[in-house]
């Protein structure tokens, strides 16, 4: 097999190929063979047919077939022989089928291209802090109050308190006729300031079992029932069952329903989770300033079948989170081809960041050694709360290990190009 190269552009190749006469022959005399098995032609048992039978009935056919093939496997063997860095299936073109003569075709593929950061020293970066306030450890631990909370009927006091929950029949209507939803029976509301829409009836307040009430509520400019969106209608509810929540008080007790032995080790514990998520975000916030930086200081063209690729990887991990939180992306009418689109700009800066610390990498020889191997590890286990042995496992495939070195290699490549950097203050 004879094969010629040629850059089309940085991201580009064009690779003429020639197959040698003998193994397109060779790929013809299998087709034919296994035609032979397959078809039934009046006067000749399966597996009896002669070719030239065969070639009246199917040429066309067997020889549209062997040409896919024969195409397919000679440009996989061609970029393994000239180590071409395909990243994308091949556009084939060309190729015709004269007996005892070579086969030719021309194949155009995307390239990773060869890269060459020029400028990545004394880039001005963003130094993002990861602090956390007493105040958002004492929000989060009401969160977890909040989810313990129970709801109970109201006894000796018939009425409604701010803050109470309220069980309500209701008809409304609009100009006096009737809309789509505007009725509803044993809807539960809580008196607290908020919309209608979401649950929230603040001119309750006040109001006694069995009263019933009449009140105007304005409908806001997007509301999804046309007849009232951006307009007013009339509201009268009866008030049928009060109840009240009950707020689990923050002591010991409580510290032990969420596994720890006091408030202080809950606190505590919060914090953490609270630190260890805000560095998180200054990490993965100070690698996309780093990107951008990158990215401004050296224009690069990039292959659009890494930018694809990027997509879809983003999408995974999207549609991954929500199918484990019981949501199936199916189900939510999606626009794919604008969401593919909305994500476009994202994964270009991520592909372009990548092969520029790529390059960066390359070009000061940075390399990963077993000993920083085994701290990432440690540092996951620490991280996830996994046993070392567990995540160990995790990533004992050579394909996981290499994902697993391509990512501290990252990490190095970014801290190197953070010592050479400027920080904002």
């Amino acid at each position: 097999m004879k094969v010629q190269i040629e850059s089309v552009s940085s991201t580009e190749q064009r690779l003429s190929i020639e197959v040698e006469p003998q193994v397109v022959e060779q790929e013809l005399t299998l087709a034919y063979k296994a035609l032979s098995r397959e078809v039934k032609i009046p006067g000749f048992r399966p597996g009896k047919i002669p070719r030239r039978i065969l070639e009246q009935h199917y040429k066309n056919e067997v020889e549209a077939d062997v040409v896919r093939r024969v195409q397919l496997k000679a440009f996989v063997d061609a970029v393994k022989q000239e180590k071409v860095p395909a990243i994308s299936d091949p556009h084939l073109s060309g190729g015709k089928l004269v007996k005892d003569q070579p086969f030719a075709f021309t194949a155009r593929v995307e390239v990773k291209p060869n890269v060459t950061v020029k400028e990545w020293k004394g880039l001005t970066l963003k130094k993002l802090a990861a602090e956390v306030t007493d105040a958002q450890v004492d929000e989060q631990v009401k969160r977890l109050q909040d989810s313990r909370t129970t709801v109970e009927p109201v006894a000796g006091r018939d009425v409604v308190q701010a803050g109470d929950l309220v069980v309500i029949d209701f008809d409304a209507t609009k100009d006096g006729k009737p809309f789509p939803g505007n009725t509803g029976r044993g809807v539960t509301v809580e008196v607290a300031k908020g919309e209608l829409i979401e649950g929230n009836l603040p001119q309750l307040e006040g109001g006694k079992l069995g009263a019933t009430l009449e009140f105007d509520y304005a409908f806001p400019a997007d509301y999804r029932v046309d007849e009232v969106k951006g307009q007013t209608a009339h509201f009268v509810a009866t008030l049928k069952e009060l109840k009240a929540k009950r707020v689990p008080t923050l002591d010991d007790e409580f510290a032990k329903l969420m596994g720890l032995d006091s408030v202080a080790a809950l606190k505590a514990r919060v914090r953490g989770d609270l630190e260890r998520a805000a560095k998180n975000r200054a990490t993965v916030d100070e690698r996309d300033d780093l990107f951008k930086k990158l990215i401004e200081k050296n224009a690069i063209e990039i292959p659009q079948a890494l930018v694809e690729r990027g997509i879809d990887l983003m999408l995974d991990a999207a549609f991954g989170n929500m199918a484990r939180s019981g949501v199936d992306p199916r189900m939510l009418n999606l626009d794919w081809n604008k969401l593919r689109e909305d994500l476009r700009p994202r994964s270009e800066v991520e592909v372009r960041g990548q092969l520029l610390l790529e390059a960066v990498t390359r070009e000061e020889k940075l390399s990963v050694s077993e000993a920083e191997m085994d701290a990432k590890l440690e540092a996951l286990s620490k991280e996830t709360g996994a046993p070392i042995a567990q995540v160990k496992k995790q990533y004992a495939t050579e394909d996981a290990k290499e994902a697993l070195r391509n990512r501290v290699l990252e990490d190095k490549a970014i801290e190197l190009v953070k010592s050479h950097a400027k920080f904002e203050a």
